[in-house]
């Protein structure tokens, strides 16, 4: 079999590729950052296809992670053979996290490897020791070497691989420090490969840059078969899991997670724990039943309007989208003459939850308008709604789950747009303009 090769470069900065050496990349413009790739395709090679339907792809089996979250995102659990990019600011949990899935594969019976790069054996132990994951089946590689993994990988044989973090890993015949966009493409295609060459399910922690993007090129999120989000604020115990991607499954789905002292603990009933400490019958608290993936959870939207101090108003926005409460402080004051433009605005989601649905829309201009008036909305009333720039109040997806969720928790009346249908159990307070909503809510 004959093999053509040829030498290439790749920026190690912006992955970019050009086929003799420069001192300066012609994409990015960073100086010295080219390095050498052999890139080859064998000619003459062959091969046999089968069937569309037919092999083992059907009997593949999931197996649980003993997390029931994480399996609700997964789809029932992790399958031979598949690729998981788990990614996340650092410090947020995703070392607990997989080291509690692993516990979990290995007592359902399955041979686990974690590779951490990042911190020795004995830390790893000790985190173990902790959240209960001291279990047979684990095994620990203190290592950042990925012919070292693979070595171990061919002498033990696991069912599972979980790498801690792909950031850390690096391969000597590859050009470029590890964390370099040039080593993690290839060692995330390292892992790949030994994930479908030998059915092993491999895990990969990955870290997110400030702007929350995954760290390393944008083809990571390709090249693996799911990739999930780990989100949550540090100062705050909730932990959010989202399917970014998913190949074996819906990406519909949420998983609500709590840091503890032990661990990682299911949540699964995360509307119940947003309300906990809600204080009914105070100015600028509302709540909305929003959408977390495939599941209506209820939040309290807060705001507060207070006066000016210094030459421009200062807006804070904490779990809400800064840009949409500009809009729609704009809004009230043009279509509902409630102009609150010269004072300061804070507006925040309690709990440390992010919500980027328009549905929040309604409960966020209510929540500012009962801030600045000083009336509370009456107890027992939830909120939701879409709210566009001339001052309607617009459908938003899955109405009457999200009310139903608000039954659930006792809300007998929900300020609703005009065409949601009847929910059982609750009184719907249709609308269709946003001053509607301002004078039927009591604010007025």
């Amino acid at each position: 079999m004959a093999t053509r090769t040829r030498d290439e470069f790749r920026c190690d900065q912006c992955a970019a590729v050009v086929p003799k050496w420069v001192g300066r990349c012609p994409d990015c413009g960073a100086w010295d950052s080219l390095s050498a790739v052999v890139a080859g395709r064998a000619v003459g090679a062959t091969g046999s296809s089968v069937a569309l339907g037919a092999g083992p792809i059907a009997d593949l089996e999931a197996a649980s992670t003993g997390v029931g979250e994480f399996d609700r995102v997964l789809g029932g659990g992790v399958l031979p053979g598949s690729v998981t990019l788990i990614g996340g600011e650092p410090g947020i949990g995703k070392s607990t996290l997989v080291l509690q899935a692993l516990a979990g594969l290995a007592r359902a019976g399955r041979r686990c490897l974690l590779v951490t790069a990042e911190e020795s054996a004995h830390q790893t132990s000790e985190r173990a020791a902790r959240v209960g994951a001291n279990v047979p089946g684990v095994s620990v590689l203190a290592e950042s070497s990925m012919a070292s993994l693979l070595a171990v990988v061919d002498a033990e044989a696991p069912d599972v691989v979980a790498v801690d973090s792909i950031q850390a890993i690096s391969d000597p015949d590859v050009g470029g420090s590890s964390g370099s966009i040039t080593q993690v493409r290839e060692c995330a295609a390292a892992l790949v490969a030994l994930a479908k060459q030998r059915d092993i399910a491999v895990m990969i922690v990955g870290h997110v840059t400030k702007d929350g993007d995954l760290a390393g090129p944008r083809a990571l999120e390709h090249v693996v078969d799911t990739v999930i989000a780990f989100e949550g604020d540090r100062h705050h115990a909730l932990r959010l899991l989202r399917a970014l991607k998913h190949r074996f499954g819906a990406t519909s789905e949420t998983g609500v997670l709590e840091m503890r002292g032990e661990g990682l603990v299911d949540v699964p009933d995360p509307s119940e724990l947003f309300l906990a400490d809600r204080a009914p019958g105070m100015a600028g608290s509302v709540v909305a039943p929003v959408l977390e993936g495939a599941r209506p959870v209820l939040v309290e939207v807060q705001a507060l309007v207070t006066e000016a101090t210094a030459p421009m108003p200062r807006r804070s926005v904490q779990g809400l989208e800064a840009r949409r409460l500009a809009v729609l402080l704009a809004v009230l004051a043009d279509r509902v003459k409630i102009n609150v433009r010269p004072r300061d605005v804070y507006a925040s989601v309690a709990g440390g939850i992010r919500v980027t649905e328009p549905g929040v829309d309604l409960a966020l201009a209510l929540a500012v308008a009962s801030a600045a008036l000083h009336r509370p909305v009456e107890a027992g009333v939830c909120v939701v709604g879409e709210v566009g720039l001339a001052g309607e109040v617009r459908q938003v997806s899955h109405a009457s789950r999200r009310i139903a969720e608000a039954a659930r928790l006792g809300f007998g009346t929900a300020i609703v747009p005009a065409l949601t249908p009847d929910v059982p159990g609750v009184e719907l307070i249709r609308v269709q303009r946003l001053g509607d909503a301002v004078a039927l809510a009591g604010l007025r």
